[in-house]
């Protein structure tokens, strides 16, 4: 497995272990990671600490110069608010461990200009499957109810 991608998985398991929901992921620049997060909304009680969110904003304040160099890597496909930091910053690339249990905005990314590669993920499918089966209403709280 790509080794950013499991990095994402650590996140995400990590963020479980903590009692939050098991989204992780990593901001790639140049094959080093700048920021690193999970899901925290549970953890920090948070309305905007999704694992993308959590990883830009531990990556610090970067120039546009990088962001539009950075590769983002993410457990799941990424919901309106992290697609739109996305598009904010320029970030020309995500990789996606799984959209079978959320499809994100995968499409209006596409229509931007933003690469797209999806690894569908067998451990990445197993831990959101696994973490929806067990917990409908925190997952519903976060994003699945918006989508559904």
């Amino acid at each position: 497995m790509d080794k950013f991608m499991n990095a994402a998985i650590e996140e995400a398991i990590k963020g479980q272990k903590e009692g939050g929901i098991p989204i992780g992921s990593v901001l790639i620049y140049k094959d080093k990671i700048l920021g690193r997060g999970h899901n925290r909304r549970v953890q920090k009680r948070s309305a905007i600490l999704h694992g993308e969110m959590d990883a830009l904003e531990n990556a610090g304040r970067l120039s546009a110069s990088v962001y539009h160099e950075c590769t983002l890597y993410t457990t799941l496909s990424p919901c309106f608010m992290c697609s739109g930091a996305v598009l904010l910053y320029g970030i020309p690339k995500i990789v996606i461990g799984e959209n079978k249990n959320f499809m994100g905005e995968e499409e209006l990314l596409k229509s931007r200009g933003v690469d797209i590669e999806v690894l569908q993920e067998p451990s990445c499918i197993k831990m959101m499957s696994d973490f929806i089966a067990q917990n409908p209403q925190l997952w519903d709280e976060d994003v699945g109810k918006i989508y559904k």
